[in-house]
């Protein structure tokens, strides 16, 4: 018997109940908060032109080996923030990481991501740049070699992790210079040398 809204309790020699047979992902949207969005919905995004449109328009594309800058809203971890459509249930359901965005448009739907194991599939950026959109920077990996390699590469000063300003901080200046030169009509030279001042910006303080 239930009451109200309330799932029947299942008895003791009852099996466990199937798992949801739909793939989805848990996504992360700057302090981790699992968002469940099925396959089904990410493809019909990548199907919508209005959507995939929409997306293009908040990052600044460059050559095929630089950073590809997010250019819109930012996350408390750096990453940029799509809102991809608004789905009922939880607060911002269907805003969704940029970067994941950009690389599941390029290379296909991922069935299943994860951040509750240190084993569960990630998406790592090989620039370390969190506000970067390329989809050629990504690849797919673990929480354990990500936090591995994340531990060794930000003890270089020269490198977007040893930022002073931090991830979201890094993200939000180099956004600032690409939106100040495109409002200005600067061609791709002069934009670029804006995101290279934007860069040294954060570097920290050496004494030689």
């Amino acid at each position: 018997m239930t009451f109200g809204n309330d799932a029947p309790q299942p008895l003791p020699s009852m099996p466990e109940p199937a798992p949801e047979p739909h793939a989805f992902q848990l996504t992360l949207i700057g302090e981790p908060q699992a968002v469940r969005i099925p396959e089904r919905i990410w493809r019909s995004w990548f199907e919508n032109p209005a959507i995939v449109a929409r997306f293009e328009s908040k990052r600044y594309r460059r050559l095929d080996d630089q950073c590809w800058p997010w250019t819109s809203g930012v996350s408390s971890t750096g990453y940029g923030s799509f809102r991809a459509a608004s789905l009922p249930g939880p607060s911002r359901r269907g805003t969704v990481p940029a970067h994941l965005f950009a690389f599941q448009l390029e290379y296909g739907v991922i069935p299943r991501l994860g951040w509750s194991n240190a084993d569960d599939a990630v998406l790592c950026h090989q620039c370390d740049f969190a506000g970067c959109t390329n989809p050629t920077h990504l690849r797919l990996g673990t929480r354990r070699t990500n936090r591995g390699e994340y531990e060794l590469r930000r003890r270089n000063i020269a490198s977007p992790l040893a930022d002073v300003r931090g991830p979201a901080g890094r993200t939000r200046a180099i956004a600032d210079a690409v939106r100040a030169g495109l409002e200005r009509n600067e061609d791709s030279t002069e934009i670029d040398r804006r995101i290279h001042l934007a860069e040294q910006a954060g570097l920290p303080f050496t004494l030689w």
